[in-house]
């Protein structure tokens, strides 16, 4: 890879997407910033010269047209592409006797289905700038029963699957494919839930630290992915939930 990588970032726009792209700007590379409104994310309190690495790109990722377009625009616009992070998502609960095949597969479809074409359009990017590295973001969720929520772990457990299927098949092509699986993390949209309430009460009890992750931690480890750079990392999934999926 060159002096200047080039990382793709899906759902860039706030939350936990934002703040990966920040934290990678802050680290030297150049972010495509990949939202439906093509924005970057706030860029208050950053010095001009890492909010010059943030470029904003359009993108629906449920359009692989529009996957494929980005992604040529932000080769063409920064010269390669070395990295991807899949961290568009979105969460619908609803009781499974209840919910509906097309509330289902909208979760699928943003969760897992996006993923898999966006991997899949990144592949010959990522191949002719001599391998790079993929970034999924998957969820805890993925290895739990959770009432409610049916179709959102499905789909984060289709993330690991992907994962390794997809580090075993291109890994002669020098592209590594890691998944970073979250427990609870406060970001803009859940942080009245995560810190009033009954949900803070649970999670005070249930996860061995006593607090929530935040959106910071999230991306140190995605942006620690690719700043170190280790050839042997691929096809794993790595919880960051706090203990809380192994505790007892």
């Amino acid at each position: 890879m060159g002096a200047t990588r080039v990382i793709a970032v899906t759902g860039a726009s706030r939350g936990i997407g934002a703040a990966i792209a920040v934290e990678l700007a802050r680290r030297g590379f150049t972010v495509g910033c990949f939202t439906r409104k093509g924005m970057v994310p706030g860029t208050e309190g950053l010095s001009r010269k890492v909010a010059e690495r943030l470029v904003g790109c359009r993108c629906d990722v449920t359009d692989e047209t529009s996957v494929r377009r980005a992604l040529a625009e932000l080769t063409a616009r920064s010269g390669a592409i070395n990295g991807l992070v899949n961290n568009a998502g979105i969460h619908l609960a609803a009781p499974s006797h209840e919910m509906t095949t097309e509330t289902y597969e909208k979760v699928m479809a943003v969760n897992a289905t996006a993923v898999f074409a966006a991997c899949r359009e990144a592949f010959p990017h990522l191949a002719k700038a001599g391998g790079g590295i993929i970034v999924n973001i998957g969820s805890f969720f993925d290895k739990l029963g959770v009432k409610r929520n049916l179709a959102y772990c499905a789909s984060k457990a289709a993330v690991g699957a992907m994962t390794r299927c997809l580090a075993v098949e291109w890994g002669a092509k020098g592209i590594r494919v890691v998944d970073v699986a979250p427990g609870y993390i406060e970001t803009d949209l859940n942080r009245d839930a995560l810190t009033k309430g009954p949900l803070r009460d649970f999670l005070a009890t249930r996860i061995p630290g006593g607090r929530h992750g935040t959106a910071s931690e999230v991306a140190r480890l995605v942006a620690a992915i690719f700043s170190e750079d280790i050839p042997f990392l691929t096809g794993e999934t790595i919880y960051l939930d706090g203990g809380q999926g192994m505790a007892h």
